[in-house]
């Protein structure tokens, strides 16, 4: 009997664990893992198919000569790839030849895969590139003596309208220097004055202004080119104050524009020996990487100040100049005078990262940097129409007036 109960038990386990066998088995069957969708990143994509030429030419900005297209700017786009060209008065003559030129430019660039930025200095003021046929703008120290936020966002909402029915897309402005040294040659009235809070409250409405009609606003000359009291056109400007100086005064508006989502900043020629004695701010590690990036957090894109001005030039090869700025952690290289230093500064770039002295890694983050702030304000060649000079004159009138 006991054999017989015995055997009875054991049947009842095998059977028992046969049914858990089964029952785990269909769940495990039952359970659908569904595939991890990967997102995909249309900028790295682009960035995958890039030749190392064109990849090279996207950290160039360059200028030209005359007030039409000619081979050498004809060369630089369509040969070199360059990401963009910058126009100075010297470029224009009246406002059918300036869209005629954004026009062109657009045009030869049709074939590249990447649109252009096309870039001016339009601040206001003394420093101002439009048509004579445009009303001017004042000075920013004019709109900073009003000290009226709405003012100041509609001051640059009409920038960027000048600027987009020309043609352009990018702007070096506003200026956020604050002009705190009376003997400075170079900023004066170019600066919303010489209060920190001032100009940092008027230059973010400014900038906000032309981000809101579609232009690039490039905030400048990080890290401060107000209290200097050489020009940086004609020599090396050289700032006594160490970093903590900067980061009460001097750094003020840049942090507050990088808080407020500024899309770019230039960096400028000054060498403020008592954080690097070695290297003016457009060629500093320290400058750019280690205060900009990482300590200011900024993400967005460095642009280099014009590298032919004499502060670079006079004491640099310019060649080695813009691939030591590269590798300080600028992303572009703005070239703005004379067809041989672009291409040298295009050759130069182009060495370095074939001989590995610019890591491959290191190229592509600022591509991707380039190509994601043209993809964001929606960069393309298309061809201006016909301008209505009156109506902007007119909206510059009421502002003013206003």
């Amino acid at each position: 009997m006991n054999k017989l109960i015995i055997s009875i038990l054991l049947f009842l386990g095998l059977f028992l664990t046969g049914c858990n066998a089964t029952n785990s088995s269909r769940s495990s069957k039952s359970v659908v893992h569904k595939p991890q969708i990967k997102r995909i990143d249309a900028v790295q994509n682009k960035i995958n198919t890039m030749s190392l030429d064109e990849k090279i030419g996207q950290l160039v900005i360059v200028g030209l000569d005359g007030f039409a297209m000619n081979n050498n700017i004809n060369n630089l786009i369509k040969e070199h790839k360059v990401g963009g060209v910058i126009l100075f008065s010297t470029n224009v003559d009246n406002s059918s030849q300036l869209v005629k030129l954004t026009n062109s430019l657009k045009a030869t660039n049709h074939q590249n895969k990447t649109p252009l930025f096309i870039s001016v200095d339009e601040e206001g003021g003394q420093v101002s590139r439009m048509p004579s046929e445009i009303k001017n703008i004042p000075s920013n120290k004019i709109i900073g003596k009003k000290n009226n936020s709405n003012l100041s966002y509609k001051i640059g909402n009409i920038i960027g309208e000048e600027l987009k029915i020309f043609g352009f897309n990018m702007d070096f402005a506003p200026v956020l220097d604050i002009n705190s040294n009376i003997n400075n040659p170079v900023i004066g009235d170019r600066a919303f004055g010489n209060n920190p809070s001032i100009v940092k409250k008027l230059g973010i409405k400014t900038m906000e202004g032309m981000q809101d009609n579609k232009i690039i606003p490039v905030v400048k000359h990080f890290p401060g080119h107000g209290d200097t009291s050489v020009d940086s056109h004609v020599g090396l400007p050289i700032v006594n104050k160490d970093l903590t100086k900067l980061n009460n005064f001097e750094l003020t508006p840049f942090k507050e524009a990088i808080k407020n989502n500024v899309d770019a900043i230039m960096v400028s020629h000054i060498l403020l020996n008592k954080i690097d004695a070695n290297y003016p701010a457009s060629m500093s590690k320290i400058i750019i990487t280690d205060i900009l990036r990482k300590s200011l957090k900024f993400n967005g894109l460095v642009i280099t100040d014009d590298m032919t001005m004499a502060a670079i030039i006079k004491y640099n090869d310019i060649g080695d100049a813009a691939v030591k700025s590269f590798n300080a952690g600028s992303d572009i290289i703005l070239v703005c005078h004379e067809y041989d230093n672009e291409i040298k500064v295009i050759n130069s770039l182009k060495t370095a990262v074939k001989n590995k002295l610019i890591p491959e890694k290191r190229l592509d983050e600022s591509i991707y940097r380039i190509l994601k702030l043209k993809e964001k304000y929606n960069l393309n060649n298309n061809i201006r129409s016909s301008i209505d000079i009156n109506a902007i004159n007119d909206k510059i009138e009421t502002t003013l007036r206003n």
